[in-house]
């Protein structure tokens, strides 16, 4: 992959990552890219949002415990309905 490559910027400001960097970088439909800007320069990167959200709650609940509560809420509101 080259360090640089040309793109368009299109209506209303949208750009197509090429396939090469978006399967070098595993970027897929749904992911998050941060933005910024460095001088003259738009900096996109991959966030993992979800990694931090529970890397930050890592030994303050246990995911398969949270999973378990959201199922019983669900039964509830079945049975209410």
């Amino acid at each position: 992959m080259k360090k640089s490559d040309f793109i368009l910027v299109r209506k209303r400001g949208v750009i197509i990552l090429p396939k090469k960097i978006r399967d070098a970088l595993k970027i897929g439909e749904g992911d998050i890219l941060k933005i910024q800007v460095n001088g003259s320069s738009i900096v996109l990167s991959k966030e993992d949002l979800w990694g931090k959200l529970f890397g930050c709650a890592k030994g303050i609940y246990n995911p398969d415990d949270a999973e378990i509560e959201l199922d019983r809420g669900e039964i509830v509101e079945e049975g209410n309905s």
